[in-house]
């Protein structure tokens, strides 16, 4: 997004610009710099404070462009007063691994901030703040995307501590006396410290999606989007697309094959094994589970930013020989999954996918691919 705004920019510029570790390009005017992601690290931190830093003392004839897209949570981890890094540490491992929601997730994160949730749009006041966002949550909320640090925010204290006790998260008395008197809270629209903003979604999921679609139909094949906001437990979503594949494939309802389905999203995965797992290899170790190498249906999923879960690999491929292959190997697809090890899995079979540092992220893609009708036996 830096680069784009370099080569198409034509008056003054500077800016400084937070990024992944590998995910830097060369610039000319902007500093770009590198930290941790999903964990913040200290990196994050002091980007954070030159960031805040970077916008003060500006005036109403200043431009400030804002280019955000997912992953800014964990790049931007300034802690509200009185919380430290390792806080925020240990209650975003937490929240990562107990199957709450992105935007429950984002809800505690920005609560718990000293840049999130519109503060970092008031740091720059009187200037105007101009929003280019990639969207990478479902629904699109510019709240919950990167927990919002330029945008005002509806949600309050009361609901990060509703989130905290869903989930049995327990957190440092620290974390529990910012979020219970109130000192965490975020800007609320109207709130006259923030500037005049305006906001832009440049790209999301469902954009994706539909390019997806087109290039399919290019190719001659059906495309049917299934929705660009899925959200549920990632083994649980992967059980419900078999039984719509199985019914494409046996029945040809409510599709007729050939056809590829497609979906995005952000499932989660509450973590109970010891494997190495990410949302898109769950969702396809499930998906494979109940297809039991059901003829004719493939499928693929990975996160479109390249890093499913924590690992350096963007997801998987399945096929109707997957289970069987892995059965030859001595793999059993169920115990991988009971063990969170969908990486681990895939990787044996050679099936995962490795894209590298895509420079992009707009949310989880499926593609399930159904060549021809299945035969049904009938009494």
């Amino acid at each position: 997004m830096a680069r784009a705004v370099e080569e198409h920019w034509t008056g003054k510029l500077s800016g400084l610009v937070v990024t992944r570790y590998g995910y830097a390009v060369p610039y000319r005017h902007i500093e770009i710099i590198e930290a941790a992601h999903p964990l913040p690290d200290a990196a994050g931190l002091q980007a954070a404070k030159r960031i805040l830093q970077f916008v003060g003392g500006l005036s109403a004839d200043d431009l400030v462009l804002c280019l955000i897209s997912g992953g800014g949570s964990a790049l931007l981890p300034l802690p509200a007063t009185g919380i430290s890094l390792e806080d925020k540490q240990a209650v975003s491992s937490a929240l990562l691994t107990s199957g709450a929601t992105i935007s429950e997730i984002n809800c505690v994160r920005r609560h718990l901030s000293a840049i999130k949730g519109g503060r970092l749009a008031a740091a720059c006041s009187p200037a105007r703040v101009l929003n280019l966002i990639i969207s990478d949550v479902p629904g699109d909320d510019p709240c919950d995307i990167a927990s919002g640090p330029t945008v005002a925010d509806r949600s309050t204290c009361a609901n990060a501590l509703d989130i905290l006790r869903r989930y049995a998260i327990a957190v440092p008395q620290r974390v529990q006396d910012v979020l219970q008197s109130g000192g965490g809270e975020t800007l609320k629209p109207g709130d006259s410290r923030l500037p005049e903003i305006e906001t832009h979604l440049i790209a999301t999921p469902q954009m994706a999606l539909e390019a997806a679609a087109a290039l399919a139909q290019q190719r001659g094949l059906p495309a049917h989007i299934l929705g660009d906001a899925i959200e549920g437990e990632a083994r649980d979503v992967g059980t419900v697309m078999a039984g719509i594949a199985l019914q494409v494939a046996r029945r040809g309802q409510p599709f007729r094959p050939p056809c590829v389905l497609l979906s995005g999203g952000e499932t989660t995965v509450t973590v109970r094994g010891d494997g190495r797992g990410g949302r898109n290899v769950e969702f396809l170790l499930s998906l494979g589970i109940a297809l039991q190498g059901a003829p004719g249906i493939y499928a693929i999923a990975g996160d479109t930013d390249g890093v499913d879960g924590m690992e350096e690999i963007a997801g998987a491929c399945l096929a109707p020989d997957t289970l069987a292959r892995a059965s030859a190997r001595g793999i059993r697809a169920s115990e991988s999954l009971a063990r969170n090890d969908g990486h681990g899995f895939f990787a044996a079979l050679g099936d995962a996918i490795v894209t590298g540092p895509t420079l992009t992220n707009v949310n989880d893609f499926r593609a399930i691919l159904i060549t021809g009708k299945m035969a049904v036996a009938r009494p």
